[in-house]
């Protein structure tokens, strides 16, 4: 009886098999459901990643310093050529190449014996002259009590005394010859005109030289101020001469211009300022061009002739629109930011910029106006219509270096 019972009971429960056929039906269902879920959620992921943080500058004006460069050559003050003015042989060198000397200083002896031999000989000019004065001097005083006396004409006495006067004409003669031969002796002996540093020393001693050789005995650089060359093309002429800024003449508008600095060859700035003093008044018909000259003072001697270096000349712009130059970009000839709307979507604009630009800026004159933003650091192709996560950043600290 509960045999049957039990077989009744379980007639009526579904069987293991029922259950299983039941799960396997509504597990493709589950695992459909399970996918579009994530999918779902992938795609939100990835819109989300879409939208990319950058950092944002917005632009205004402030005062930026253009710097315009020109080659120069530097000449010293004074570079005298030490030449013989007479004829001999170099019989001593006081001084070498390189040395400081002062004004006054010898610097060669020239052996030149013929001109000692005509100081000699004018010193002996002037012994005979002076004792034919004396003979002179004595006919006069002979004569002049006779003609007083009326025991000879007074023509006798006008003779000698026009004798006295021829000879003391040739002893004054004598003694100029004396001075004329003590100068050229003088010759001999050669010092230096100025204060300086010795340049270098073509001859030797024993070298016959005179006043027609080729190259001069030395060259002396009187460097405590320096002169540095440089040329400004036709066109920048123009606008400087044209420059409203310190008046109308030439002169003021060079006592206007703003103390130039000076870079060497190694790139190191001079430590001495200096001031642009003269334009030359004829352009260079080869060149196109005219020269300008900046003095610099020299105090330690660092700066010699016949180097090179750079003028840099100072511009003070007191409203630019300055951008950094690592967040452009060129393409095709063009210089390009990235610029951000209201909405926060990119847009490629081209700007145009002046030719000097101070350090690692570009001052803008078109394109772009203050109170736009842009994005304020590298990026690459970012196309317009691109959304973004703008981040302020601070401009003081973009500007830093203009301070």
């Amino acid at each position: 009886m509960n045999t049957i019972k039990s077989l009744h009971n379980s007639s009526k429960s579904p069987s293991f098999n029922q259950l299983l056929k039941t799960a396997l039906l509504a597990l493709p269902a589950l695992l459909m459901l399970f996918s579009c879920g994530n999918k779902d959620k992938q795609i939100g992921d990835q819109g989300a990643a879409q939208i990319a943080s950058y950092k944002v500058l917005t632009l205004k004006h402030r005062q930026a310093t253009i710097h315009s460069d020109y080659p120069a050559s530097i000449q010293g003050l004074q570079d005298i050529e030490i030449r013989p003015k007479v004829d001999g042989f170099v019989e001593a060198i006081y001084v070498d190449e390189g040395s400081i000397v002062k004004k006054g200083q010898l610097l060669f002896k020239i052996k030149a014996p013929q001109y000692e031999q005509d100081v000699r000989t004018a010193e002996a000019g002037i012994k005979t002259a002076q004792a034919d004065v004396n003979t002179a001097n004595l006919q006069v005083n002979k004569v002049k009590p006779l003609v007083e006396k009326d025991i000879i004409s007074h023509y006798e006495l006008e003779s000698a005394q026009y004798a006295l006067q021829t000879k003391q004409a040739a002893l004054a003669q004598a003694k100029a010859a004396l001075v004329n031969a003590k100068v050229n002796l003088g010759y001999t002996s050669i010092t230096s005109p100025v204060n300086g540093v010795i340049g270098s020393l073509p001859y030797k001693l024993g070298s016959l030289v005179s006043s027609t050789t080729t190259d001069p005995l030395t060259t002396v650089y009187n460097t405590s101020t320096v002169y540095a060359y440089f040329a400004m093309n036709e066109k920048k002429l123009l606008d400087f001469s044209r420059d409203s800024t310190g008046g109308k003449s030439i002169k003021s508008k060079l006592s206007a211009l703003p103390e130039v600095s000076l870079i060497l060859s190694d790139g190191t700035t001079y430590g001495h300022a200096g001031k642009v003093e003269t334009v030359n008044g004829l352009i260079n018909t080869n060149t196109g061009s005219a020269n300008f000259r900046a003095a610099f003072d020299n105090p330690r001697g660092l700066l010699r002739s016949g180097g090179s270096a750079t003028i840099r000349i100072p511009n003070v712009v007191k409203s630019a629109l300055l951008v950094p130059q690592s967040i452009t970009y060129e393409l095709q000839d063009k210089r390009f930011v990235y610029v951000v709307d209201a909405q926060n979507k990119i847009k490629n604009v081209a700007i145009t910029i002046m030719e000097n630009t101070p350090g690692q800026f570009y001052i803008v004159t078109g394109g772009i106006k203050s109170g736009d933003r842009v994005i304020a650091e590298s990026a690459n192709n970012l196309k317009d219509g691109t959304e973004i996560k703008p981040v302020e950043v601070n401009d003081d600290i973009v500007y830093k270096d203009l301070k």
